[in-house]
C-alpha cells in the first residue's frame, strides 16, 4: 500500500480546519503523526529539510493551526 500524496494531506488538513478547537487539534495531531511517520521526518535534518521544503511547508502548516 502507497502512503497518502501531499495533495492528499492538504485535502484532509482543509476538511479538519472546520471542526470545533478540541476535536480539530485531535484530528490534525494525528495528521502530524501520519506525516512523521510516511515522510519520516527528520526534525534537525537540514539538508532533508531543504530537499523537501513541500513537506515540510504542509507540516508547519498543521503545527501553527494546532492550538495544544
Amino acid at each position: 500500500m502507497t502512503g497518502k500524496s501531499l495533495a492528499d494531506y492538504q485535502k484532509e488538513y482543509e476538511r479538519i480546519i472546520f471542526f470545533d478547537q478540541p476535536r480539530k487539534d485531535i484530528l490534525l495531531e494525528g495528521l502530524q503523526t501520519e506525516m512523521e511517520k510516511q515522510f519520516k521526518l527528520p526534525m534537525r535534518s537540514k539538508e532533508w529539510k531543504k530537499e523537501n521544503q513541500k513537506i515540510i511547508a504542509m507540516y508547519r502548516k498543521i503545527v501553527i493551526t494546532r492550538t495544544l
